[in-house]
């Protein structure tokens, strides 16, 4: 994946239906916990072979466990087919923050570093913003 030098504001307004109205909805809750930092539309193979459009939040070099670290967001926001995903790269002592609040984020499934769910409403939205929070909170050389 790789960012695409794509205007975020004008890639949601080009997505259409329902799908358009969750994102920016999704997005105004997300967007303001990370003014100030990178806010860029991330393209191309993500894990698992799909072809993605991710919203990222946040510029941050991440360490792999195996191989060489890499550039990538701080937070994420991608739709699926049949759901909305949220990536959370942030660890609180050696536990995803995801998974840790996992109770707190409403009617949604988690992941190692993700959030997923079938539509805003699912989201328990003080926990999710809580959330964001603590994530931005947490990151100490991010952009």
């Amino acid at each position: 994946m790789e960012r695409t030098g794509i205007d975020v504001d004008a890639w949601l307004a080009s997505v259409g239906g329902a799908t358009g109205e969750a994102l920016r909805a999704l997005d105004a809750l997300i967007a303001p916990e990370f003014a100030g930092l990178e806010r860029a539309l991330w393209r191309g193979v993500f894990w698992g072979g799909t072809d993605q459009d991710i919203v990222g939040y946040g510029a941050i070099r991440q360490e792999r466990p195996r191989g060489a670290s890499v550039d990538w967001f701080l937070v994420g926001l991608a739709a699926q087919a049949k759901h909305f995903s949220v990536y959370v790269n942030a660890v609180d002592d050696g536990e995803y923050l995801v998974r840790r609040l996992a109770p707190t984020l409403g009617r949604v499934k988690v992941g190692a570093a993700a959030v997923t769910f079938a539509s805003p409403d699912r989201l328990d939205r003080d926990g999710f913003v809580a959330m964001l929070r603590q994530t931005r909170a947490l990151a100490t050389d991010v952009r």
